[in-house]
C-alpha cells in the first residue's frame, strides 16, 4: 500500500469544481465614502476621543503657554474636519504641516514639537511621529561634499516623523562666501516640498532673527504654514513649573524655601541669559545639591522626610541673594 495522502497545508487548499474564490479588494483600494445623510458623532468617534486626551495632556504637561495651545487645537481641529471630509468624499488636500516656533530658550519648543509629532500620528498626517532635533552642526559640513550626505542622512532619520532645526537662523551665513549652509537649506527645501506627506519640518529660534533668514530665503518662507510664538513665562507660572519639577522628583520646599524661591526667580528674571524653565530646571539640580551638602555635613539620622524637604537655607546660598553672577554663566556648584 503506498502511503496515506496527505492533507492539504493550511491556507492553501484548493477549491471545489464549481465553487468561486471570494474576491480580494486591492490594498490600495478606495474606500466607499460615507451616504450624504450619514452623520458622526464625534463624542463616540475613536480617533476624535484620542485627540482630546493628548490636547487634554498638552493642557496638564505644559504650565502657561495659551496662545500657544489655542494654536495646536486649531490646527488639530482643521486636520480632524479634513480627515472627516474624506469620510464623505468631499474635496480635501493635505494641508501644508511645516512650522515655525519662535520665543526664548527654555519655553518649551522642541517638547511641544515632539508632542506635535505624536499628534499628526494619531490623525495619520505622519507614518511614526517621531522626533529628531538637530542644529546646524548636524546638517552642515566643513568641506565641499560633506554637507549633502550629512544633511540627507538627518532627513532620513527624520523621515516618517518630526524634524527640529533649532537656532535655524545659523544655517545661512552671507558673510562667510565658503559657507556650506545655503547647501543644507536648498536640500531642506526640495525634501520639504517632494516629502511633504512624510515630513514635517519644525524651525525654531528668536523672532528677530527668524524673520531676517525668512527675508534672506523666501523659499523657506513659503513652505512653512504655521508660525507659533511662545511667550516667556510669568513669575507665577515659573513658580509652577517649579513645584512641578520638584513633585516629579519626589522633593518639596517648606514654607520658608518657597518663599525664598519665589526671590530667588524674581531676581534671576532680571539678570543676563535667563531662559526661562531651563533656568529653573538648572536652579532646582544646585538645590539638589545644596540639601544633599547640608544633610551630609550635619550627619546624625535621616528621615524620609528629611531627604525630600528643601529649606530656606538650600535657596538662600545661591550667590543671586549677594549680588553675584547670574548662576547660568557661573560654575555648577553655585
Amino acid at each position: 500500500m503506498g502511503a496515506p495522502a496527505q492533507p492539504a497545508p493550511r491556507g492553501f487548499a484548493m477549491p471545489r469544481p464549481g465553487e468561486r474564490e471570494p474576491a480580494v479588494e486591492p490594498e490600495d483600494a478606495e474606500p466607499v465614502p460615507l451616504p450624504a445623510d450619514a452623520t458622526v458623532d464625534l463624542s463616540s468617534q475613536q480617533q476624535a476621543v484620542r485627540i482630546s486626551a493628548l490636547l487634554n495632556r498638552l493642557d496638564e504637561d505644559f504650565v502657561g503657554l495659551a496662545p500657544v495651545k489655542d494654536r495646536v487645537r486649531e490646527i488639530a481641529a482643521l486636520l480632524l474636519v479634513d480627515r472627516l471630509r474624506q469620510g464623505y468624499g468631499l474635496a480635501s488636500s493635505r494641508p501644508s504641516l511645516h512650522m515655525c516656533f519662535t520665543g526664548s530658550p527654555g519655553t518649551g519648543k522642541t517638547t511641544l514639537a515632539a508632542r506635535v509629532g505624536a499628534l499628526l500620528r494619531e490623525l495619520g498626517y505622519l507614518r511614526t511621529g517621531q522626533l529628531v532635533s538637530v542644529t546646524r552642526d548636524d546638517l552642515v559640513g566643513q568641506y565641499v561634499g560633506h554637507t549633502a550626505p550629512k544633511t540627507k542622512e538627518v532627513l532620513k532619520r527624520a523621515m516618517g516623523g518630526v524634524l527640529f532645526i533649532d537656532e535655524a537662523y545659523y544655517l545661512y551665513r552671507p558673510e562667510n562666501e565658503r559657507d556650506y549652509g545655503q547647501e543644507a537649506i536648498e536640500i531642506l527645501l526640495q525634501f520639504m516640498e517632494a516629502h511633504r506627506e512624510d515630513l514635517v519640518v519644525i524651525l525654531a529660534g528668536y523672532a528677530s532673527r527668524m524673520d531676517v533668514f525668512f527675508r534672506s530665503n523666501p523659499g523657506m518662507a513659503s513652505r512653512i504654514a504655521h508660525h507659533i510664538d511662545f511667550p516667556d513665562f510669568a513669575l507665577d507660572e515659573l513658580l509652577r513649573i517649579a513645584e512641578v519639577m520638584l513633585e516629579r522628583e519626589q522633593y518639596r520646599m517648606d514654607d520658608g524655601a518657597r518663599e525664598a524661591f519665589a526671590e530667588y526667580v524674581a531676581l534671576r528674571m532680571g539678570q543676563p541669559r535667563f531662559a526661562n524653565a531651563r533656568s529653573i530646571r538648572n536652579a532646582i539640580d544646585r538645590l539638589r545639591l545644596r540639601q544633599a551638602r547640608r544633610l551630609v555635613a550635619a550627619g546624625g539620622v535621616l528621615a524620609r522626610g528629611d531627604l525630600m524637604r528643601i529649606s530656606a537655607a538650600d535657596v538662600r546660598a545661591s550667590r543671586v541673594f549677594r549680588g553675584g553672577l547670574a548662576p547660568d554663566r557661573a560654575r555648577p556648584a553655585e
